[in-house]
């Protein structure tokens, strides 16, 4: 036999396992398409960044504010949805609770100021995630020695979106600890003069962030993903321009008035007319830091999410 006819075999050969080798990897390739929809579920934690509470310096912006002791528990459901093998979409129902406290400050204007709220958070969101390390469906089962066929790899995928949220902020009456709705009261003058109206509780924010999944089989998968939220008002903590006049706001309720300065009274003239009680050029955020469970559903022929337990 000649050397020529040994390297066409060869050639044949390496042709016919590289087209073999071709087909199992676009048959791989392409299952993700067997499981677009994902459900996901979280649980975590929730802080704000805002006027109230805070690092113990003056107020600085976003997260260099970040006070730990304020954190507060939330959970999330969504639906998440894959449009291209790296790029999805997940709509997602997310309740929170948010907390400030100037007590927690050792910064004397803020300190002295002695304002605190807490709100809860009702949160609808639609987000576009794209995956920086592709996730990979394997086989359903990790086998030990079987190449190719492992389960799912950690996925890495950035996201950004829109929302919007609902939220009810309350204050700490300093007479009697009760907490006290303070939107309907205009602590700093809402509602009384034409140049401050009263906020609205329906708010929009721009969410993003990073997160990270790893999957057990080609169903179940856990994650952590971390957000933070940038919003367009500055009213989530009832903190934002100056004081009003308190004598004016007694006179209509001493409720209002108690509300709007419960200062301890360590710096004098702080809480004149006028005088600075937020920061309105900054506007509030919030964040989430979650633990996702997430199970794939089925696509049908109709590209429609299959219910019910997956055949084995």
């Amino acid at each position: 036999m000649s050397i020529l006819d040994e390297s066409m075999k060869k050639i044949i050969l390496i042709l016919i396992v590289f087209t073999f080798v071709s087909q199992v990897d676009a048959q791989y390739s392409n299952r993700w398409k067997r499981y677009r929809y994902e459900i996901v579920s979280g649980i975590g934690a929730t802080n704000f960044l805002g006027e109230l509470g805070g690092a113990d310096k003056e107020g600085t912006n976003f997260i260099r504010d970040f006070e730990f002791s304020m954190t507060r528990p939330a959970i999330s459901v969504g639906l998440r949805y894959r449009i291209l093998e790296k790029l999805s979409t997940k709509v997602a129902l997310t309740y929170g609770i948010l907390r400030g406290d100037d007590k927690t400050t050792q910064e004397k204007f803020r300190h002295n100021r002695n304002l605190n709220f807490y709100s809860h958070l009702i949160e609808f969101s639609g987000q576009f995630e794209y995956s920086l390390i592709k996730e990979k469906i394997g086989h359903r089962y990790n086998l030990r020695r079987v190449r190719g066929l492992k389960g799912l790899k950690l996925n890495t995928y950035l996201f950004a979106g829109i929302a919007g949220f609902w939220f009810n902020p309350y204050g700490k009456n300093p007479s009697t600890d009760e907490w006290v709705a303070l939107q309907d009261l205009g602590t700093e003058g809402q509602g009384m003069v034409g140049s401050r109206e009263k906020y609205n509780r329906f708010q929009v924010a721009i969410p993003f962030g990073i997160g990270f999944k790893y999957g057990f089989n080609r169903e179940w998968s856990v994650g952590v993903e971390f957000g933070l939220r940038k919003t367009f008002t500055d009213y989530i903590d009832d903190v934002s321009t100056t004081y009003y006049d308190n004598a004016e706001l007694a006179a209509i309720d001493p409720l209002i008035a108690q509300m709007a300065d419960p200062s301890l009274g360590e710096v004098s003239g702080q809480t004149a007319v006028n005088q600075q009680r937020g920061d309105p050029s900054d506007y509030d955020s919030y964040m989430f830091l979650m633990i996702t469970l997430n199970y794939k559903l089925k696509t049908t022929r109709k590209g429609l999410p299959k219910f019910g337990m997956h055949r084995r």
